[in-house]
Formats: C-alpha cells, sequence, structure tokens
C-alpha cells in the first residue's frame, strides 16, 4: 500500500482454463443449474453496505484513534452472512456452486471473481492497456467463468450484488447463447436495462446500464476486467466500499426484484441537516404487493424523547420493514439508532467523505 495512496493496490492471479461445453442444450443445463444456485442466494442474503459501516465506525471509536485514515489503513474488514456487500455474496456464491462440481466436472477450479471499474468514460482507451493499479478503485466485484460452448468463446458472468437473478451469457461472436439486452428492473418511476460485450481483444467485458426516468434515457457504462481473477477482493473492493457515500440494506426476492429496504446518502452537511430535521433516509416495504416508500428523519433516533404527530405510523413502516428484512423485531431500530449516531459524528464524517473524495480523485480520468 504505497503511502499516500487512499487503497492498496490491486493484484490479479493467473488466467483460469475454459469450462468446455460440447453443446448448447448442456450449456443450457449448466445456466440454469447455476442460475437456480443465485436465486436461492439473492433470497437467503440481504444486500448490506450499512453493517460494514457501522463496525467500521464502532471500530474506530473503540481504538482510540482521531485519524480516520490512518485507522483506515490498519482496518481489516471482516466478511459474515448479515453484512454481505457484492464481495461477500461473490464469495458466498462461489462457495454455493462448488456443490455442482459433481455434476459439471471441473467448473469449482475454473470459476473466479473478476473485478469491475464503474462509470468509464473513454471504454476504448481503458480496455486498450491492462489495468492500471494506481488509477483504479475496483469497487466491484462479480463471478466470472471462461467457457467454450461448442467451440465458441464465451464468458459466464454472475452479479447477485447488483442484484441480477440471472446467468449472463457474453459470447465472442454475440450469437446464442449470448444475452444481449435485458430488464433488470421495470418500475413506475425507473427502468435499468443491462447490456454485456466482449471488448476487442477478449480481456475485457463492457457493461452498459440503460436508465430510463420520465421519458429520459441515460447511459453509464462499466467495464469488467474478465482476463484473470482479482485476488483482493476484501483488501480493495470491500475497503474501498466501507467509504462510499450511499449506503443501503436491502432484501431481494429470488427474481432479483426489492422487497424491503432503507438507503441514504452521506453529506457534508449532514449534521447541520440532523439538527435542523431534514437529514433522513428512505424505508420502503411491501403492502399488498405494491411498494410503500417514506423518507424519515435520523434525528427521531437521536432524540428518542422528540416524537411528532407521524410517530405511530412511522414506527409502523419501520418495523414491518425491518420484518421484510428478516431482521428479529427491534433490530432496524437499533441499526436507525447507531446510524443517526454515525452521521452526526462530524469528525468521523468530515473525515469518511474525505477519503472517499481522494480515491475518487485517483479514478476520475478512467
Amino acid at each position: 500500500w504505497p503511502k499516500g495512496h487512499p487503497l492498496p493496490l490491486p493484484s490479479w492471479g493467473s488466467p483460469k482454463l475454459a469450462l468446455s461445453v460440447p453443446s448448447v442444450e448442456q450449456y443450457e443445463d449448466l445456466a440454469s443449474n447455476v442460475e437456480l444456485t443465485v436465486q436461492q442466494l439473492l433470497q437467503a442474503h440481504n444486500y448490506n453496505s450499512v453493517g460494514n459501516l457501522l463496525r467500521f465506525f464502532e471500530g474506530f471509536r473503540a481504538s482510540g484513534d482521531s485519524n480516520l485514515g490512518h485507522f483506515y489503513r490498519s482496518y481489516l474488514p471482516p466478511i459474515t452472512p448479515e453484512h454481505y456487500t457484492c464481495v461477500g455474496l461473490a464469495l458466498e456464491l462461489l462457495r454455493r456452486l462448488s456443490t455442482l462440481e459433481t455434476k459439471f466436472p471441473g467448473l469449482t477450479s475454473r470459476l473466479y471473481l473478476a473485478s469491475c471499474e464503474e462509470s468509464i468514460e473513454d471504454v476504448d482507451s481503458y480496455v486498450r492497456e491492462e489495468p492500471c493499479k494506481t488509477s483504479v478503485e475496483k469497487e466491484h466485484v462479480l463471478v466470472a467463468l471462461r467457457v467454450e460452448v461448442a467451440g465458441r468463446p464465451g464468458m459466464l458472468l454472475l452479479d447477485p450484488g447488483y442484484h441480477i437473478a440471472r446467468v449472463i451469457t457474453v459470447m465472442a461472436d454475440n450469437l446464442y447463447p449470448h444475452t444481449g439486452w435485458f430488464t433488470q428492473s421495470d418500475e413506475p418511476h425507473c427502468r435499468k436495462e443491462y447490456q454485456y460485450t466482449l471488448a476487442t481483444g477478449g480481456k475485457y467485458i463492457v457493461w452498459r446500464d440503460r436508465e430510463t426516468r420520465n421519458g429520459l434515457e441515460s447511459i453509464s457504462t462499466a467495464v469488467i476486467y474478465a482476463s484473470r481473477p482479482f485476488l483482493c477482493p476484501v483488501t480493495v473492493t470491500e475497503r474501498r466500499n466501507l467509504v462510499y457515500n450511499f449506503r443501503s440494506l436491502l432484501s431481494r426476492d429470488t427474481k432479483g426484484h426489492l422487497i424491503a429496504g432503507i438507503y441514504f446518502k452521506i453529506t457534508d452537511n449532514a449534521r447541520k441537516a440532523v439538527d435542523n430535521g431534514s437529514f433522513s433516509f428512505t424505508a420502503f416495504h411491501q403492502v399488498n404487493g405494491n411498494t410503500m416508500r417514506m423518507k424519515v428523519d435520523f434525528n427521531k433516533y437521536l432524540d428518542i424523547q422528540q416524537k411528532s404527530s407521524n410517530d405511530a405510523r412511522t414506527d409502523a413502516a419501520i418495523a414491518l420493514c425491518g420484518q421484510q428484512l428478516g431482521l428479529p423485531a427491534g433490530r432496524l431500530e437499533a441499526i436507525l439508532t447507531d446510524l443517526a449516531t454515525l452521521v452526526a459524528d462530524d469528525s468521523f464524517r468530515v473525515q469518511l467523505l474525505g477519503i472517499n473524495q481522494d480515491i475518487n480523485d485517483v479514478a476520475c480520468d478512467n
């Protein structure tokens, strides 16, 4: 970890062999089995970038250190089933997929984690070279498998961190079973569609995210380095995500649809906003098949003496949200109380946002 650099430098292993599948029909069988495993994982585990933040905060306070950057360098984020981000979900998926080894010999040894760089502006330049270790943040990981389907090269991708409940097949010739564009989510306010294609040279996969809001379409591009296994998902990716300013705790069904959760953004003026009652998180849950959302002020959880006329309705909604997250009664309320304390801690919050900005600055030229 070079002095003055906001993240440890990433590293990659040797390329994995491709899994040879003699026919398209046999590949469909493989994909079907793998997809079922992904769907079971999505239902069994929440996506949780709140828990790792709270443990980081608690560890920092317990350390007696006042310099978060110093503590950040020595802190190794633990990965536990209750606090899975994309890293924990991908590692858990690798573990679960090992049960398919008997049916698909050679699968386990050929699966690996691939690293992903999001929001790439100049894709052509990026995919021309090997990843530059000093200018990437590798904020996302997913599961990858090189395949040869009846002699045709391609990639199989699995991304539980982005709630994708299907196998993504990326064939070099863009022919079946190549996935192409698919709809990831389609809600009244927003539709998201994804597409994955192999870049020239075959080392990278270009991931396009087309989002339509109120009739307006925007496309962002991420790049997956699929050539070699990523060796530092915890020390780089999970660590990077510790200081990201957007946090969420989400439950999903087997199709990757969001059921319930909370999300919020940490901002520079969070403490001031907490004090005047305007800093909030969004909570959502299901009622008779409809998604109900509400904004809730964090100061409600800072001062339990402070009550409002909406408290009974809010408390009921939060209790239902916690239930649909699969949490014990009262657990979500306890999490929100801890989060309110965190965002009201000026020193921690400002230092965290500073580290996040340092990482963004390093990666801004990608």
